[in-house]
């Protein structure tokens, strides 16, 4: 029998149908000012690349930029309404529904993964899990880039974009998270943590982005 879907799966969801529309219009630029943002992104790419290339996962706007770096990308959305979204507007790319407590692909099938401020709507006690699942799924040598925010005390809406929600978005120590990753089976390679841009005050939190690999051998 299969396990009931947690809440915080369906809340999660639910909000960003809610909101899909205007949470791509106010984040449609983002990356455009954000240079540590296309560095981390920029370093991951080559990284995949110089391993021989290979698919690569990851989520709706960072999957075209991606794309445009000259990976084999395709997108993953917990949200059917944003799904939809990023296929409309990047119609020559990929994307389905999925969660990362389940990803449903083969052991071993990709060279790359991308979870960009996705593991903040994961419950702590479900970070192992999501962090097994990537280490599943990437072959022996694989990447994987994380982008979260930082700090300790959760940030609750119910309320966003005029829409109804219950959103939790969870921020997260980079020490612990490099320490889950190293559970996890995972070398951290690299990590960055820079204060807010001024278009982030709102959050007034520093943002944090990890590259980690998968070793060759066991």
């Amino acid at each position: 029998m299969t396990a009931p879907e947690p809440s915080y799966l369906r809340d999660t969801r639910a909000g960003y149908d809610a909101i899909a529309v205007d949470y791509a219009e106010r984040f449609e630029s983002v990356l455009e000012v954000d240079p540590l943002g296309r560095a981390m992104l920029g370093t991951f790419a080559e990284y995949v690349q110089a391993d021989g290339a290979g698919p690569v996962v990851g989520p709706g706007r960072v999957t075209a930029h991606l794309h445009t770096l000259g990976l084999d990308i395709s997108g993953i959305d917990l949200s059917p309404a944003m799904v939809a979204l990023a296929r409309r507007t990047f119609p020559e790319l990929r994307f389905e529904e999925g969660s990362m407590t389940d990803l449903d692909l083969p052991d071993g099938s990709l060279a790359g993964a991308v979870a960009w401020y996705s593991i903040i709507h994961i419950v702590p006690e479900q970070l192992p899990l999501v962090f097994a699942q990537f280490h599943r799924v990437l072959a022996p040598g694989g990447h994987l880039l994380l982008a979260f925010q930082v700090g300790d005390e959760p940030l609750h809406f119910d309320e966003a974009f005029g829409h109804s929600v219950c959103l939790d978005f969870r921020r997260l120590s980079p020490d612990r998270i490099a320490e889950l990753l190293n559970q996890a089976g995972f070398q951290v390679n690299a990590r960055l943590v820079r204060e807010p841009y001024g278009y982030e005050l709102s959050s007034a939190v520093p943002q944090a982005h990890m590259l980690a690999r998968k070793p060759q051998q066991p």
